[in-house]
């Protein structure tokens, strides 16, 4: 009796023992996360009930919520990230799953070097990149000479200074960097599928473009779902391709400011806005929420 009485407070000493050494294991990484993550978030609540800066705030209740409607800026910065977001994560979902889809195939030579230059732009250096599409897409840059040099256009575009093109030249260089890194998710899941499943449907007569729809595109559908929820909140909150490519202005004209930029520019560029700037990144988390339930929902009903 006198042992088991024994051995059991051993094992509540032991088990003491590992309950403060795991929580003392886990405790800087707490920390950092409630300093970093948790204390911000809380923070720019706080702010956003307020205006000016520094010693000069006052609380202005909901006066940020209620001016967003009437700036201009921020009216364009939100529909050029809808823009951005409408068109090119589509583009970018539809193409990494078609990239994907080639370099699977068992016919396909070195397929191994051409996955690594496709996802090479995803590791590489951001300023770099930027300094090269703004080399090859300025007014004499190599994309003008040669759509001159074929017929396509008749004059240099002004990829930098037309507003237009400019949004275009934005979604070509996320595309550009960011295809590679959802192609290797689908290129992992089509792996991963059993060979013999293709097999039987080929037998049994089903085209190639039938299989790929009724066969494929429904085993990937949790991977669609989540290349789609990342690619979403990453363009929502799209900030280093327009600060690198316009230097930080989203020009011309805020032709490709975003949120997020537009937040940058309240508190370092501008006169400093935190609280204005605080309420604008909430736009952001209730449009990643929003459109992040409705991709899960949407996803529910079709299974």
């Amino acid at each position: 009796m006198a042992h088991a009485k024994t051995g059991g407070a051993r094992t509540r000493g032991l088990k003491r023992y590992y309950d403060v050494n795991g929580w003392l294991f886990i405790a800087p990484a707490i920390g950092l996360i409630g300093l970093f993550l948790i204390y911000p978030i809380f923070r720019s609540l706080y702010l956003s009930f307020f205006s000016g800066r520094g010693m000069m705030m006052k609380f202005a209740g909901f006066g940020n919520i209620t001016r967003l409607s009437g700036d201009p800026v921020f009216l364009k910065a939100l529909t050029n990230t809808t823009i951005f977001f409408v068109v090119q994560v589509p583009i970018m979902i539809v193409l990494a799953l078609m990239l994907a889809s080639l370099l699977n195939t068992d016919r396909l030579k070195f397929a191994g070097v051409f996955r690594t230059a496709i996802f090479l732009p995803c590791v590489a250096s951001l300023v770099a990149y930027s300094i090269l599409f703004k080399s090859m897409f300025s007014i004499d840059g190599i994309i003008n000479q040669v759509l001159l040099a074929v017929g396509i256009i008749g004059s240099p575009i002004g990829w930098l200074t037309e507003p237009f093109w400019a949004k275009v030249l934005v979604i070509l260089a996320i595309t550009w960097r960011w295809t590679g890194y959802n192609m290797i998710f689908y290129l992992a899941a089509l792996q991963n599928i059993d060979r013999s499943i293709y097999e039987a449907a080929r037998i049994d007569g089903v085209p190639a473009w039938a299989r790929f729809v009724h066969l494929t595109i429904p085993m990937l559908k949790p991977v669609i779902l989540f290349t789609t929820i990342i690619s979403t909140i990453g363009t929502i909150q799209l900030f280093d391709e327009v600060y690198n490519l316009t230097e930080g202005k989203g020009g011309p004209a805020d032709a490709t400011i975003t949120l997020s930029l537009y937040i940058y520019n309240l508190t370092f560029r501008y006169m400093p806005s935190f609280g204005y700037a605080a309420t604008i990144s909430y736009v952001i988390v209730v449009m990643v929420a929003v459109l992040s339930f409705l991709q899960f929902y949407a996803a529910r009903e079709r299974s």
